[in-house]
């Protein structure tokens, strides 16, 4: 087995690197010079030659939403991460809203001038037809720089010990069948193709990797939602827009308040 270390904060060793060179990859880093994708934790000004992925705890993207709004469109794409989704509570389901509508406002404007903004959000589930997850488990895992394998870079911070073995031994993921989405039984029914649908933060909130709590629903509902406004608005004015897509009315923000329907 490999060996644990309790240190995570550390450079990669050179030989690191020069692997990862032999393959084709992405540079996902701090805002640098070569980096392929900018992670930052504070709304940019100005345009970027490459997609940002703007990290925030919920206070502050509700302090800071005009701002946060007005990087949509400077960037090829912009993916939000909330840092602390566990927190989030029915008491921010309206500020969630004023967010999303700042946002959407953005992605209005900016598509009616003749450009396609791309923001998760909002324009991702304008787009999907289908179910697009993170994966973790099905179509991907994480070698971690102690040399062993985790369902993702979450579960290695989280418990370096949890690991599905080493570069020495055998991929082994116990129950590996209830990563798979037809056996999640609400997610399997669901249209918020969108959503994260994290499976770290499943076990961390319901004790089930395949269930969702309560939180990653209902911000994946109101951004579906979000999504269904931009279509309709934006067809008042060009009804040749995505003229493929539909996203229908629903009277629900959790799929739990459906579940005896689709149990059914």
């Amino acid at each position: 087995m490999c060996t644990l270390t309790t240190n995570c904060h550390y450079e990669l060793p050179e030989e690191y690197g020069a692997l990862i060179e032999t393959i084709d990859h992405s540079k996902i880093k701090p805002i640098a010079e070569g980096a392929d994708v900018w992670v930052t934790d504070r709304p940019l000004e100005g345009d970027v030659a490459v997609p940002v992925v703007l990290r925030m705890a919920w206070h502050e993207l509700f302090a800071k939403a005009d701002e946060v709004a007005k990087m949509v469109g400077r960037a090829p794409r912009l993916n939000i991460i909330v840092t602390d989704v566990e927190a989030f509570t029915d008491a921010d389901i309206e500020s969630y809203k004023t967010v999303l509508s700042k946002i959407s406002e953005r992605v209005e404007k900016l598509t009616l001038q003749g450009q396609m903004p791309w923001v998760n959000l909002v324009t991702d589930r304008m787009v999907l037809t289908e179910m697009n997850n993170c994966g973790a488990g099905v179509t991907s895992i994480t070698l971690a720089p102690n040399g062993c394998f985790y369902l993702c870079p979450a579960f290695y911070y989280e418990a370096p010990e949890d690991s599905i073995d080493s570069l020495d031994g055998d991929i082994d993921i116990p129950n590996a069948q209830l990563y798979r989405l037809e056996y999640a039984p609400l997610c399997r029914h669901c249209d918020a193709f969108q959503c994260r649908r994290c499976v770290w933060l499943n076990r961390r909130l319901t004790r089930e990797v395949n269930t969702p709590g309560r939180e990653q629903c209902v911000m994946a509902h109101l951004e579906r939602n979000a999504s269904q406004q931009v279509l309709k608005s934006v067809r008042k004015s060009n009804p040749a827009f995505l003229p493929e897509k539909e996203i229908a009315p629903i009277t629900y923000l959790d799929p739990f308040d459906r579940r005896q329907e689709w149990n059914d």
